[in-house]
């Protein structure tokens, strides 16, 4: 079954805040934690994203088709990245998701839902 991980957005991810060394050694970590995933067979793509300050959102459903630029709140409702990934089961998902080194510098959560 295919998964996809969610990270969650951080008020401090959302403003664009990356501080050192935290950084540095979380995207190793993250980095030996990746070929981690893709040595078991596991990891099919991951990427980190932009704040939501510089997407968009477009209301569907209706006749008009609202666009909204961001910033969008709770930062807690916003995806900061994501993983792909090919698991047995969603108990092998969570895991690995245990596994996984703090994505961010404050609490956050990781969210994984299976794909149709």
């Amino acid at each position: 079954m295919r998964v996809l991980v969610l990270v969650k957005a951080t008020d401090g991810s959302e403003a664009g805040e990356h501080p050192e060394p935290w950084t540095s050694a979380m995207m190793e970590a993250m980095g030996k934690f990746n070929d981690e995933l893709r040595d078991a067979g596991i990891f099919v793509m991951a990427a980190g994203l932009e704040p939501s300050s510089v997407g968009k959102r477009l209301l569907c459903g209706d006749a008009e088709r609202q666009e909204v630029e961001g910033p969008f709140f709770p930062a807690s409702d916003i995806v900061a990245g994501f993983w792909i990934w090919e698991v047995p089961s969603m108990d092998v998902a969570m895991a690995w998701a245990r596994r996984c080194p703090d994505p961010m510098p404050t609490p956050s959560w990781i969210e994984i839902r299976p794909m149709h």
